[in-house]
């Protein structure tokens, strides 16, 4: 099973972090942490890399869930979803796949909340 389930679209890094924001609105989650790779990378190691950003996304319905269904699920949480710049200057969008993190959690309250966040996940990243 992939950990992950990823697009490539053409559009500019900076219109496609945008694009990916609205998407993942239009399903419930939002943005709660926004993390610059790049810019970490360059600013602690002082290495260049591709433009790379992690985009800590929630449903707080769905959040709400699995908490009250887990306690320590918190550990897991926001949803990540990576936008990412490749060499050819496409930008692909990569999506944590939240049933194949759940497995580590012996939980079964859990599946289905994880398998309802995985259909919204998927419908953001098919809808690029």
């Amino acid at each position: 099973m992939s950990y992950h389930f990823s697009r490539t679209i053409n559009m500019p890094f900076a219109d496609a972090i945008a694009h990916v924001t609205t998407e993942l609105g239009k399903r419930g989650f939002g943005v709660l942490t926004e993390i610059d790779v790049t810019a970490t990378l360059k600013k602690k190691l002082d290495v260049e890399f591709r433009p790379y950003r992690i985009l800590g996304a929630c449903n707080p319905q769905f959040a709400y869930q699995a908490l009250s269904a887990e306690d320590k699920i918190g550990t897991m949480l926001p949803c990540n979803v990576i936008v990412q710049q490749l060499d050819d200057g496409r930008v692909e969008v990569s999506a944590v796949d939240p049933v194949a993190s759940m497995q580590a959690v012996s939980n079964p309250a859990l599946e289905p909340i994880a398998l309802q966040v995985r259909d919204a996940l998927k419908a953001c990243v098919a809808g690029l």
